[in-house]
């Protein structure tokens, strides 16, 4: 396994009214932000606010191309970015859950803590496989068909590459001690966003080339 420490690149935040950043995700153009009663847009390029959406946001958050999905307890919740409109629900697998990505015509979903990640049906909710970590999970990214996913447990975090099919650590970067990744999501080419949790923060950690 490859081991070094997480190059943060830059930091967004902390945004006003924020106290809890809770899923990320990536639209191409805004970073969508999950602070527990809102899902928020924020401009890359600026770190501002654009918008929000007033859906329960208190975990993972994905992008499909078209939609968001978003944790919501224990509902995922199908939203129309446009109109901020929840167009169908899915049971959260187990009941909970923390991060969620979109892959593959996919859902993946992380159970933080059973240390677990779902590859999940977005139509019905059923959980088609499951993959095993020794870490709680966060959040979940894909990239260049690489599996990323966060972890955080007592003070520390960090992000690791996994086989998709074994689960095997290939590859993992060390956050400082004290900084949680509660969320991740991959910028598409050589940056990861992540989620700071009750720091309120959005941290930029550059991908490994």
């Amino acid at each position: 396994m490859k081991r070094a420490a997480a190059n943060i690149v830059r930091e967004y935040g902390p945004f006003p009214d924020v106290t809890n950043v809770a899923g990320v995700t990536y639209d191409g153009t805004n970073v969508w932000v999950a602070t527990g009663d809102k899902l928020n847009a924020m401009d890359p390029a600026t770190g501002q606010m654009v918008r929000a959406l007033d859906v329960p946001a208190h975990a993972g958050t994905a992008f499909d191309g078209q939609h968001l999905f978003q944790i919501s307890g224990e509902q995922i919740q199908k939203i129309d970015p446009k109109s901020g409109r929840v167009v169908a629900t899915i049971p959260t697998p187990e009941g909970g859950a923390a991060g969620m990505a979109w892959a593959e015509g996919m859902l993946w979903v992380a159970q933080h803590r059973r240390r677990k990640i779902h590859q999940v049906d977005p139509e019905t909710g059923n959980i088609l496989r499951t993959i095993e970590s020794n870490r709680f999970v966060t959040g979940v990214t894909w990239v260049d068909g690489e599996l990323w996913h966060g972890t955080w447990e007592e003070d520390q975090s960090e992000l690791r590459r996994i086989d998709p099919q074994s689960g095997e650590v290939l590859e993992q970067l060390d956050m400082p001690t004290g900084l949680a990744v509660s969320g991740l999501e991959s910028d598409g080419r050589d940056a990861f966003f992540c989620g700071g949790a009750t720091s309120g923060k959005v941290r930029v950690v550059s991908r490994p080339r």
